[in-house]
């Protein structure tokens, strides 16, 4: 399995967070957001979850230079893109995290609590890694989601009694993936769970996509937005 890694230029461990990626794979804009969040003291790491099937890039942009949205690529992009996401589940997330962790051991990555941030598909993953490693993923951090809500017996909305620390939604007003009816669910779930503490926030005007810095419709506002709840998130979990 692939990853990229930042950590900061010092000879001391750090925290570890993952960033788990969305449906485009991993590219250069998450390299840069692995890079933020290494100057705020942490190890961060973004691993290719389709590394079973290679390594794989895709980001057509406009006539602006800015990646096109999901909903603008042809029909048949569209399916290709939508079955390599759904060959991913629990167990290859339990597989990869593992691996992941394991890895850590052997690198400056200090042992305690571990943060996390998914993006689309990987909000999903994200909610998988807290709820599979609960003793280790302390912070979950999920943007514009997507699949929290299904019919599946192992939802990630199903499981949320496992995790455990604190954990944060963006969600975009305008995202058919995560309608007021599923954020309700997912509140509610996580309301439930006496062991943690959460946040949503649902942000006005945005549109799934929203926190991806080279995406046609980033809302900066809302994304900075993000930034500083998850990284107070961070400094209240992560803490050695």
């Amino acid at each position: 399995m692939d990853a990229y890694v930042a950590r900061p230029d010092d000879a001391t461990s750090h925290p570890l967070v993952v960033v788990f990626m969305d449906i485009w794979g991993l590219r250069e804009e998450l390299f840069g957001i692995v890079r933020r969040i290494a100057t705020e003291g942490y190890c961060c790491v973004v691993p290719n979850l389709f590394h079973r099937e290679g390594k794989f890039s895709y980001a057509p942009r406009n006539a602006e230079g800015r990646t096109l949205s999901f909903d603008l690529l042809p029909d048949d992009v569209q399916r290709q893109m939508r079955g390599r996401a759904e060959r991913l589940d629990r167990a290859t997330l339990r597989a990869d995290a593992a691996a992941l962790l394991d890895w850590c051991r052997h690198e400056p990555v200090a042992p305690g609590p571990a943060g996390s941030i998914g993006y689309c598909m990987g909000g999903r993953e994200a909610f998988f890694a807290a709820q599979e490693f609960p003793g280790r993923f302390r912070a979950t951090a999920s943007l514009h989601g997507s699949r929290l809500v299904t019919d599946a017996a192992d939802s990630p909305h199903q499981l949320i009694d496992r995790m455990r620390g604190e954990v944060y939604c963006g969600f975009a007003e305008f995202d058919r993936g995560a309608p007021p009816e599923v954020i309700r669910r997912i509140e509610d779930a996580l309301r439930a769970n006496a062991h943690l503490t959460f946040t949503t926030q649902i942000h006005a005007g945005a549109r799934h996509g929203y926190a991806l810095p080279d995406r046609d419709i980033h809302d900066h506002a809302a994304t900075e937005t993000d930034w500083a709840n998850i990284f107070a998130m961070f400094r209240r979990q992560l803490a050695a």
